[in-house]
């Protein structure tokens, strides 16, 4: 009909995908500084999994040794959850400054943290204080160490890899906690109150345990220094180069994510499977040496039980996402088995604690299996989880996501904490049970 050909202005495509910090957004590359962003990142959130979970496997010596009470044990474990109340602003940080600022943000409260738990005060009533004031910085760090692990798996990492960096940015934090289960308990001795004959031999008891819990709270404060000093000098927002498309595409504002986010019913619906059994259990855990000093199972012990179920959570979880990598359109399946396993497990821990009703074997060996399973079942599917959320909601950015379920799960963990504050006293849920 006339028409001349179109000119180079006309054949320009009218929507350009963009990306922060490249010129050309079609082009990918992974890069090998991905393992140390990677390394940096996870050991950090083990960091703050350790001095989170600090004070719970060595309740019994804490009392002791800085007349803490049970119910002030429950609330050094739930300042973690308390300090996910600004998760809205470590996450819109994130979102326009990238990760780098947000990370060391939380290296930071952390390190401040560990300090002021560390100081050596002669005045318990203030050291107690200046130990809550810790607990609650290191919380502060959560909102990032926690939720971030999708965000930096997406930002350099390929997408055959991506759920397995994801697995291992995520659950650093739980193998923090297992390793406080393990260093605890065999650092700092446990009370002998048969060997305490006199007021002289329980001071002496006291300055011990308080020597070994100082060195620990040193330990910590440098690693945590030594990690504020990495991520300053070697941690960037972003590579040069994206990984993949997904990392190169545009995604929605920090307002318009979070009103799609509340507007979603089955994001609300996946987001609360996920925050119901890892708030519950992450509270549990945090407290399980006083949960079960009433099945008369000694401190060690407790420690031994919340370090092999957190760590094979880790294990298994890491396995479960590098299968979901290898597989993909599974998610949902995997989700539904471990929850079924989780459920089946609980179920028989409970049943064996009330043995007294229901005349079941009552036994170490079955108390330590039921509990190493429930654990190993729940932490295990965090990484499932992030994955199916991410996909469920995408184009909303990853760590607005992930930030908005790990507040839903500290929620649900905060008020079972909260519940045992007033409720401690009431642990004795099977007074008469012996565990051979």
């Amino acid at each position: 009909m006339g028409a001349g050909s179109s000119t180079e202005a006309e054949r320009e495509p009218l929507l350009v995908p963009s990306y922060t910090g490249t010129n050309s957004p079609v082009n990918s590359r992974v890069y090998r500084r991905r393992w140390l962003v990677l390394t940096l990142f996870s050991l950090l959130g083990l960091m703050q999994g350790m001095i989170w979970n600090f004070w719970g496997p060595i309740q019994n010596s804490a009392v002791l040794a800085y007349g803490f009470s049970n119910s002030e044990i429950a609330v050094l474990v739930l300042w973690g959850p308390v300090g996910f109340v600004p998760w809205l602003l470590f996450m819109w940080l994130m979102d326009k400054k990238g990760l780098r600022v947000s990370l060391l943000l939380s290296a930071f409260l952390m390190l401040l943290g560990a300090g002021l738990r560390s100081v050596p005060l002669p005045d318990l009533h203030l050291r107690r204080w200046l130990i809550h004031g810790g607990q609650l910085l290191n919380g502060l760090a959560g909102p990032t160490t926690m939720s971030a692990g999708p965000y930096l798996s997406t930002t350099w990492f390929a997408p055959d890899q991506r759920a397995t960096a994801t697995a291992v940015a995520s659950l650093f934090c739980y193998l923090g906690g297992a390793a406080s289960f393990l260093v605890g308990p065999l650092v700092v001795p446990a009370p002998n109150v048969s060997q305490t004959v006199n007021g002289v031999a329980a001071a002496v008891s006291d300055n011990s345990i308080q020597d070994r819990i100082q060195l620990i709270l040193y330990a910590e404060l440098a690693a945590v220094g030594v990690l504020f000093t990495a991520i300053f000098f070697f941690f960037p927002s972003w590579p040069p180069i994206p990984p993949s498309v997904a990392a190169a595409s545009q995604r929605l504002s920090y307002r318009s994510s979070i009103c799609r986010l509340l507007s979603n019913l089955r994001f609300l619906m996946v987001a609360l499977a996920y925050a119901v059994p890892t708030g519950v259990i992450a509270g549990w855990t945090g407290v399980l040496d006083m949960v079960l000093t009433p099945a008369k199972v000694s401190q060690v012990d407790a420690g031994w039980i919340g370090f092999w179920s957190t760590i094979g959570g880790c294990v298994f979880g890491v396995a479960m996402a590098r299968f979901a990598d290898s597989i993909r359109g599974m998610l949902k399946l995997i989700l539904v088995l471990m929850l079924a396993g989780a459920s089946l497990s609980s179920t028989w821990f409970t049943l064996t604690c009330l043995s007294s009703v229901t005349h079941l074997p009552s036994t170490s060996a079955i108390l330590y299996t039921s509990c190493i399973l429930t654990g190993i079942f729940i932490n295990s599917s965090v990484p499932i989880f992030f994955e199916l959320l991410i996909e469920t909601v995408y184009p909303v950015p990853e760590g607005i996501t992930c930030g908005v379920v790990t507040f839903l799960g500290n929620l649900f963990t905060g008020l079972l904490l909260f519940f045992l504050t007033f409720y401690c006293t009431g642990l004795g849920w099977n007074k008469g049970s012996r565990f051979p």
